[in-house]
Formats: structure tokens, sequence, C-alpha cells
């Protein structure tokens, strides 16, 4: 069994710091809003990545021009308007999706479902048309539907693999991370909570009982803690006040995560994150548990490992709220 204790930032510094034997071609599809612009930044910055391509149905010419000035190796081109998306996509190995409205005060993953899920599914549409072999990482909300819209989408073109379609919930293990760093004064680069179930509310399911290093906490801070993990992006929200939501924590949890799908790619070796995909460890088709990359896509999903009775608890009321999440979107 691969360790789970892999160090958070190590592929993120190792996207920024190092160079790479094969180098990718990467989309970001929604690259000029709040997530979009500072995760290309990130994306720009990287070695893995030969040529960034920007699309969106608005200044997207102006946000890559403006990258393009940046003294790394990355191309940028920059794509606007759907007549230019199969463009954008020609002959990409990952495709990073936060296209989409973002959360507004008073509105939940759910609010967002019916005009984000037309937006996923035109980009995904294209997807599988114009680069079916891609990885796909969804981050547009709510991603405990989107995953499955995506997935029905690339069957009805009959290009369907479920080793490369994600939904990046790194953000979950960010803030997990970080709270926990800050209740035990550790450094958060140096913790690592697992999180599994969904990418909404109840359906986040963090497993400090599987934190390394290990921490305990008395039963009220552990059930506190765990609230905060799954109400952090209502926080976010509130504290914002009305002027968005988390974009720039969810662009460095994107580019956490696309490093390591390109690290994976380039052939390294024990890269596990969590990502919400096509699963069988649990009744739920699709649950967010960590899993091992590998050069096309996922290797190996290393499951929920031992839980906690706490932990335990939280799992019926999540399945519930995921098998809500299917059926709306079967509806």
């Amino acid at each position: 069994m691969f360790s789970r204790a892999v160090r958070p930032t190590v592929s993120f510094v190792r996207g920024l710091a190092t160079s790479s034997q094969n180098k990718a071609k990467v989309a970001v599809l929604g690259a000029s809003g709040g997530i979009g612009q500072p995760l290309s930044l990130l994306l720009k910055n990287s070695p893995l990545v030969s040529h960034l391509s920007l699309y969106d149905i608005a200044h997207t010419p102006g946000v890559a021009a403006d990258l393009s000035h940046i003294e790394t190796r990355a191309k940028v081109t920059g794509h606007i308007g759907p007549d230019q998306l199969d463009a954008a996509l020609q002959g990409c190995d990952v495709v990073v999706i936060p296209a989409g409205v973002p959360r507004k005060p008073g509105m939940t993953r759910d609010d967002l479902f019916n005009t984000n899920a037309s937006i996923v599914a035109t980009l995904t549409d294209a997807c599988a048309r114009t680069c079916p072999e891609a990885l796909i990482c969804i981050i547009s909300n709510p991603v405990n539907s989107t995953i499955p819209i995506t997935s029905e989408i690339m069957k009805k073109h009959g290009v369907y693999n479920p080793n490369k379609v994600f939904g990046v919930t790194t953000l979950d293990i960010v803030r997990a991370n970080t709270f926990v760093a800050e209740l035990k004064g550790l450094d958060p680069a140096r913790v690592n909570v697992p999180v599994i179930g969904g990418h909404a509310g109840k359906t986040i399911i963090p497993l400090i009982s599987q934190c390394t290093p290990k921490v305990e906490f008395p039963a009220d801070q552990l059930s506190a803690l765990t609230e905060r993990i799954q109400e952090a992006g209502t926080e976010v929200v509130k504290a914002k006040a009305g002027a968005g939501s988390a974009t720039l924590s969810m662009a460095y949890a994107g580019a956490r995560f696309t490093f390591s799908v390109l690290d994976a790619m380039n052939g390294k070796e024990g890269v596990v994150e969590c990502s919400f995909v096509r699963s069988e460890e649990t009744e739920c088709k699709y649950f967010s548990t960590p899993i091992l990359l590998g050069k096309n896509g996922i290797e190996k999903n290393l499951g929920l490992g031992k839980l906690s009775a706490f932990e335990e608890k939280l799992q019926k009321p999540s399945a519930r709220l995921l098998f809500r999440n299917w059926h709306q979107m079967s509806s």
C-alpha cells in the first residue's frame, strides 16, 4: 500500500520548481474568471506545461497576452467564444474546467446546478469530440453532479474512461490540513488529512483519524473542526460579503491537483491525491477517496481505509446526499 502521508505540497513545489522530460498541453476552460486567472498564472509558472491554452467566452486574449509576458517557457494562447473552443482543445493532454457562475451569499452548491450543469455539459462535449484521450479535471460546482454529467457525456460519445475523469476536491484537503495545523501548532505543509465522500457540505468527510502526523481531539473539538471543514466554502462567501467565493484558495488547490496529475504522467511514482471519481468503494456510484495516479490517470483507488466510529457515522448522511445529487443529475 502506498503511503497516504505524501507531503501535500510536494507536487505543488515540484510543479513550480523543476524540469520535466515530457511536457504537456494543458487547457483551462473558464480562464478569465475568478478561479481561472490565478489558476492560469500558477500553471504558466510550471515547467511541466509546454502549452497553456486558455478558453472563455470573454476577455481571454487579454489574459493570454498578460500571462505570455511571464519569463517561463510555456507558450500561452487565448481562445474566445464557442467558435474557438475546438481549437483550444486540439491536442490537449490535460483539461482543467473551472468555468461557471460562483456562489453568492445564501446560495448552496445545488443552486448552481441549473446554470453550471449546462456549461460543463457543453465544454465536456467538446472535449469528447476533440481530445477524447485527455485527462479531465472538473472544478465547476456542484462537483457532486458535474462529474456524473461529464461521465454520461463521455459515454454518449463512446470515449468514456473512468480513470481519466476527476472531480477536483483538493480544496477540502487543503483546508483540513490548514485547520488541523492551526489547532495543533503544526506546519500545514507537513500535515495531510485525507477527505472522502463528496465536495459539498455534509457529503465532505475529513478523516482526522488518518491524519499524518497523528493527531487527536476531544469529541466536541473534533465535531466543530469537521463542521468547519464542511462549511469552509460558506465561510469565505460570507467573509467576501457578496463579492465572490473561494477563488484564490481554489486556484491553488486546482494547481496542486494538476501538478500531481502531470507528475504522474511523467512517470513519478507514489503520487496520491483525493478526488471525486467513479467508484466501487461504496454503494455510491461516485465517491471521493485517495487515488494513486499514473501515466494514464487513475492507477489504483486506495479506498477508505479504516474509519473511526465518528467518521462511520458521517458516511450515511453523506451517501444519502450523494444519491440525491445523482438523481438530480439524472432527472
